[in-house]
């Protein structure tokens, strides 16, 4: 069985984690806010890609070309 003192400082071990602030630790808020925007980013494309579908009527077989077209004018976009 653990000691007080073994849990305790486990605990306080963990407490600093968790509420760290620097980038490199997982969890931290730069993390998440990238992790983010990768998402929102990512979305985007899909959403874009899934346009370019429909205009195609719908067409089979040219997923990778719409998901790369989508990718280009959305990163296009975003850097302007």
């Amino acid at each position: 069985m653990k000691s007080i003192f073994q849990r305790e400082t486990r605990m306080k071990s963990k407490a600093k984690t968790i509420g760290s602030t620097d980038p490199t630790q997982p969890g931290t808020a730069v993390e998440e806010s990238e992790r983010l925007l990768k998402s929102t980013h990512e979305q985007e494309i899909r959403n874009r890609a899934y346009e370019i579908y429909l205009q195609r009527r719908a067409g089979s077989g040219f997923e990778v070309e719409d998901w790369l077209q989508a990718e280009r004018e959305v990163t296009t976009q975003s850097s302007n």
